[in-house]
């Protein structure tokens, strides 16, 4: 028994010291596709919005896992193998990076800044304005203290944000739902509004099928300095990020339904009104005072999506005009992740001002693509992982080559049947 125990125990200090490039991902995850997505699906459709959220982490997995197994095994990042695939594979992936570019960004840090405004009461400054400091000082930090800083940061706020997000569903559970209003009707789900808002949820849940490089690059970063852990330690931290994304998108959706499902509220697509609903709601079955806490743990939740996804993206993108153009002459310069970080800063700024706090039209846009290109990204994964470059015993088993061949399969047909109902 107490050798048992000490295994348990080696096997817990493994995990931890391997926490990273998971968290990461978990942080980065929980943003948009579970503050607003979930939370707004358990408002607007009730507890059916279970099956789509499971359903996307589900035939979604095996993308993001096929990343970590890819780079563990070969201690390449993913976007190498989609040039050892073909220079059209790392183009492709090179241009889905630049919609994400105009895209994901700006409608993340339009949403931070909305919270922000909302938190500090300062309406009478212009959301532009906010997301342009908090450009400014995200780019500072990731510059300054690059990967490691972000890795020990998130650790501690994805950890208490993890306890304060089951302590309010836990509250709101006990409460009890909130009293619909008379005659109330469900909305329909699959009509034209109902499809385009699945395709928004479940193109980002947990995150886009893009990210899956993301974790790659994280991983590869981490083991600079560290020695790299085996495959099966790489998996289990990476499933330790993921699960817990699951699970939060389900806590979101739980709030939502129980003080919003039956009530006709609308949450607004206006990044301010959108920032002071999410926060009242959160708050209207604890009570006032809690409404500090959950402003504060709602920004957090944003500001670390921000901070993992912009570090990404410039990461990302180096990354693809190294291997595409190496004329170009990239790599080894110390100072372009910075370049990167700045160049995005200043692109998305101009997209958020662009839009102002209209943050609906920049979701809608960044999840739609996201959805369409689910499917090819993830057999661009699928052929990496069974190449040539990874021994037989470490390529994904015959249960995880089906599941991939289903999502892939029930991706491409949802999105057939979204272009069905748009022309038709």
């Amino acid at each position: 028994m107490y050798i048992l125990f000490l295994t348990k125990v080696s096997k817990l200090r493994v995990l931890l010291k391997n926490l990273g490039p998971g968290l990461l991902f978990a942080s980065m995850a929980i943003g948009t596709s579970h503050l607003v997505l979930s939370t707004k699906a358990g408002a607007q459709y009730g507890w059916v919005m279970v099956i789509p959220i499971l359903l996307a982490n589900v035939f979604k997995y095996p993308f993001f896992e096929f990343g970590v197994r890819y780079t563990n095994v070969t201690g390449k990042t993913l976007t190498e193998g989609y040039l050892n695939r073909g220079k059209t594979y790392l183009w492709f992936y090179g241009f889905i990076t630049l919609v994400s570019t105009f895209t994901i960004l700006a409608a993340l840090y339009t949403v931070t800044a909305g919270l922000f405004i909302n938190l500090l009461k300062v309406s009478h400054i212009s959301i532009d304005r906010v997301a342009l400091a908090l450009f400014c000082f995200i780019s500072i930090l990731l510059i300054i203290g690059k990967y490691r800083f972000m890795e020990v940061s998130l650790k501690f706020i994805v950890s208490l944000l993890f306890i304060a997000l089951l302590a309010t569903t836990a509250v709101v559970i006990f409460k009890g739902n909130v009293e619909p209003i008379p005659d109330f009707t469900p909305p329909t789900l699959f009509d034209n509004v109902g499809i385009l808002f699945l395709i928004s949820l479940m193109g980002w849940m947990p995150t886009t099928v893009e990210a899956s490089s993301w974790v790659s690059l994280w991983s590869v970063e981490k083991w600079k300095t560290q020695a790299k852990p085996s495959l099966s330690e790489s998996l289990q931290e990476f499933r330790v990020g993921y699960y817990t994304t699951c699970l939060l998108a389900l806590f979101f959706l739980t709030i939502g339904c129980m003080t919003l499902y039956g009530t006709q509220t609308e949450l607004s697509g206006n990044a301010v009104t959108f920032a002071d609903q999410i926060v009242q709601l959160f708050t209207a079955h604890i009570g006032p005072w809690a409404y500090i806490l959950i402003a504060v743990a709602a920004f957090a939740t944003m500001f670390s999506t921000c901070m993992t996804a912009h570090d990404a993206i410039a990461r990302v993108s180096i990354d693809i005009l190294e291997l595409g153009l190496p004329r170009l002459k990239l790599s080894g310069n110390k100072r372009i992740f910075a370049v990167g970080v700045i160049v995005l800063a200043l692109v998305n700024y101009i997209v958020v001002s662009s839009f102002s706090a209209n943050m609906g039209q920049l979701v809608s846009l960044a999840t739609f693509v996201s959805f369409v290109v689910a499917p090819i990204v993830g057999y661009m994964n699928l052929k990496n992982v069974m190449s040539d470059e990874i021994p037989q015993a470490n390529r994904p088993k015959r249960g995880l080559r089906i599941l991939t061949y289903a999502g892939i399969l029930f991706l491409s047909l949802f999105s057939v049947y979204y272009f069905y109902i748009v022309v038709f």
